[in-house]
């Protein structure tokens, strides 16, 4: 045979129990498989991976073509197995649809050209984890390299199977019962010795079938992380290896294959890694991969007899591996450690046997909500467990990269770019339905369900983003939801709700005094089919988002009303359109906000798009800043009280760690009382936001006019104090990079100021009180 190809680090020198004539095999391919022979003088050089424990797999190299075969291994085989020409079927009839699979090239049945039957198919170059625990990545990537790979056994499960023609690829109905009888009998033709674990779980196992063994699905087998093939950077699956077992039958068995590791004996070593699965940041729990496979497949995600799918998995492994042995015994085994597998049958079947016995809550944990007076419906509850969950599992772990990409692009024309670690979160938090929770049309989440979410989310500076509901975008995609045409929202709402595009809302003017928005002067005029967009605008937040591509404008129109507020409209104007011109960003208390898109100045000269583009009418620009405003300032008021929770935090973490005129700074009245005020105001500020939201919900946005004009004073000003507070605490590493509360200050402070100062909705209340007072005193009367 020909030395070992160079350019596979996972192969070696063919073993010598599996070795064939390489002449024979390269004349047949020559024959056979076109282009094969583009480069006769080129040598075929073959070379074995050793990661398989069944069918012999090598890695063929002729020029710079590449390939990969696969044959029967050599010798005496138990019955029914290493049936190569099924792989080759299911993968012409997967690749043919697009599923990720190697293009299959060539089957042959003649058993004289190397020794058994093989065939050939595309040598596919990517990433292959042999350890579950995905070392080397961050943990946000090894969640999303996990998800995606749940997302592929979802779609592999949502296949039509006649579509595929592949009815007759397995019986289908019945197909847990014949799992337990075939492993049983094929553990028997290979035992070595006498298990008596094993014994007992098929016993149990044939004794507990489900009542449901009638589902059919297109099944893997054998579906587990060293069998999938991921693309060279991305999370993305390109390739399922390994279609030996496929069958039609049961799809949770697959899911339950897939689980294995999670309940892996402490007494023996994961393949490739430690002895057991420790604390891993990054890893979705058993749970989380549960829910997001069912939301991809559309169905519940309480999966009965899982028991019983787990304690298969695992009966099914014991016996694969005790096969690999009695191959071992018989000198045609693949691996070099195949002898190692004698002594895990055992653990694995005791394992079986616990898991058995075991009840499992296979959705992610609900939330207490007993002692709350707003108390969520109870999709809010479940949304807000798994939000929670992601926080803590993926984007809390990813905050200090991302903090560290900022500073190292301070001064970088990359500055305005978002860190990678982000798309991978987003990609997750989408995967498992965690997206465009602010918008009830998508999420079916009411007010006061998305405002304990928001509040979450305002723990991290970057995890709206995460979550597709950052401002400015949810404000403007709820505009254009409420107000847009069918058009518009074709053209601009689908692709903000998808995430492939940004967008930022134009109406503060450098030239005027902006919270009185009347003043505004940005001139929208008719002129045609089109309208001409001409003024300054600033603070327009999120221009500097590479992706922001549309921005809504609102300017005044003429017209005969002589009401101040109907003389002005909202038109949508994209980026790109000529004579939009982005002057510059405006940095807030020194900080430019990268993550958020920054705070520009745009000025629009002479800018003329469609007519097509104005929102809803001319003149209406005020009423739909009112609907715009309502929801948005419950949202930002609770992400403020989710940031006055983290300062909190913080100041109680530092003021236990520090001793000042030896005693613990807790210790001390002043910071001891701050510590309690700020528990007390942050009690206040959720309980009248979510009383806000509650009649939003009830009564709609001008039935909780006050409420809402009364969160948007009452909060930023509490939650200033509290970061303050926070500050004076840390000491002089408040206000340093160190920590993250100058930050906040700096945006908590901008929010007395952003969506109208604190004086005009200070005048507001009063306004509306007196006139409560009035309509009371009348009523007496």
């Amino acid at each position: 045979m020909e030395p070992r190809a160079s350019r596979e680090p996972e192969a070696a020198e063919v073993l010598p129990q599996h070795r064939f004539d390489v002449r024979s095999l390269e004349a047949y391919l020559n024959q056979h498989l076109p282009s094969f022979g583009a480069e006769p003088e080129a040598k075929l050089t073959v070379a074995q991976y050793r990661s398989g424990q069944s069918n012999p797999t090598f890695y063929l190299q002729k020029g710079f073509q590449e390939y990969v075969l696969r044959k029967k291994p050599p010798g005496s085989l138990l019955p029914k197995a290493h049936m190569i020409d099924r792989e080759f079927k299911v993968q012409k009839a997967l690749f043919s649809i697009g599923f990720p699979v190697p293009k299959p090239l060539l089957y042959c049945s003649d058993a004289s050209v190397i020794g058994t039957e093989f065939y050939v198919m595309e040598h596919v170059q990517g990433r292959i984890f042999r350890d579950v625990t995905i070392p080397g990545v961050s943990p946000a990537e090894r969640s999303a390299l996990y998800v995606a790979m749940v997302e592929t056994l979802a779609r592999l499960h949502s296949l039509n199977i006649n579509s595929l023609h592949l009815e007759g690829h397995g019986t289908g109905a019945g197909y847990c019962k014949r799992q337990v009888s075939t492993w049983t009998k094929q553990y028997q033709a290979a035992a070595h010795q006498d298990i008596p674990a094993m014994n007992q779980l098929s016993d149990w196992l044939m004794k507990n079938l489900p009542d449901n063994d009638n589902e059919e699905s297109l099944i893997h087998g054998d579906f587990k992380l060293d069998n999938i093939v991921f693309h060279p950077t991305e999370s993305r699956v390109i390739a399922v290896l390994d279609w030996e077992l496929s069958t039609i039958g049961h799809p949770l068995s697959d899911l339950a294959y897939l689980s294995l590791f999670y309940f892996w004996p402490r007494t023996l070593r994961l393949r490739n890694s430690g002895f057991y699965l420790q604390e891993n940041r990054g890893i979705p729990s058993m749970e989380e991969l549960i829910s997001i496979y069912c939301r991809c497949r559309g169905i519940n995600s309480i999966l009965p007899n899982w028991n019983f799918f787990l304690a298969l998995a695992y009966f099914k492994l014991a016996g694969i591996l005790q096969g690999v042995y009695s191959r071992y015994l018989l000198g045609n085994n693949v691996s070099d450690n195949s002898f190692q597998f004698a002594n895990v049958v055992q653990p694995l079947a005791e394992t079986g046997l616990l898991l058995s016995k075991r009840t499992y809550r296979t959705t992610v944990p609900p939330v207490d909500t007993t002692r709350e007076l707003f108390v969520q419906t109870r999709r809010g509850q479940e949304v807000l467990a798994r939000v929670k969950h992601f926080m803590q599992e993926h984007i809390l772990p990813a905050e200090k990269e991302v903090i560290k990409f900022y500073v190292k692009n301070e001064n970088s024309v990359d500055k305005w770019k978002k860190p990678s670690v982000i798309d991978k979160l987003k990609e997750m938090a989408k995967a498992q339905g965690l997206w465009n929770l602010f918008l009830p049309a998508e999420s079916s989440l009411n007010q006061l369900d998305y405002a304990l979410i928001a509040e979450e989310t305002g723990k991290c500076f970057f995890a709206p983003d995460v979550f597709n509901c950052q401002a400015p975008d949810t404000g403007n995609m709820e505009l254009l939801h409420l107000y847009g045409s069918e058009r518009q929202k074709q053209q601009w709402l689908e692709p903000l709700l998808e995430g492939n595009i940004a967008s930022c809302f134009c109406m503060t003017e450098p030239d005027v005094a902006s919270s009185d928005a009347t003043n505004i002067e940005c001139s929208i005029e008719r002129d045609g089919n089109s309208y001409i967009v001409d003024g300054k605008k600033w603070w327009s937040s999120g221009t500097g988002n590479p992706n922001c591509k549309i921005a809504i404008v609102m300017g005044r129109t003429k017209n005969t009303s002589t009401n101040r507020h109907k003389q002005h409209s909202m038109i949508l104007v994209p980026i790109n359109t000529p004579g939009v011109e982005i002057i510059r960003p405006l940095s807030v208390f020194g900080y430019m906000d990268q993550m958020h898109g920054g705070h520009f100045e745009i000025h629009f000269n002479q800018v003329r798009v469609p007519a097509t583009n104005l929102i809803l009418g001319e003149g209406r620009g005020f009423e739909i800043a009112q609907g715009r405003l309502g929801p948005g300032r419950i949202h930002h008021c609770m992400r403020a009280i989710g940031l006055a929770e983290r300062a909190l935090q913080i100041m109680c973490e530092r003021a236990a760690q520090r001793v000042a005129f030896q005693k613990k700074l807790y210790s001390h009245e002043v910071v001891a009382h701050w510590i309690a005020e700020s528990r007390i105001a942050i009690e206040e500020m959720r309980l009248l936001t979510l009383k806000a939201a509650h009649m939003i919900d009830t009564l709609g946005s001008a039935g909780a006019k006050k409420e809402i004009a009364m969160i948007k004073v009452a909060t930023p000003r509490a939650v200033c104090k509290i970061i303050d507070q926070a500050i004076q605490v840390c000491g002089g590493a408040g206000v340093s990079q160190d920590y993250p509360l100058a930050n906040m200050y700096a945006l908590a402070r901008t929010l007395r100021i952003a969506d109208g100062p604190d004086e005009v909705h200070l005048s507001a209340i009063a306004k509306m009180e007196l006139t409560d007072q009035a309509r009371r005193l009348r009523a007496k009367v």
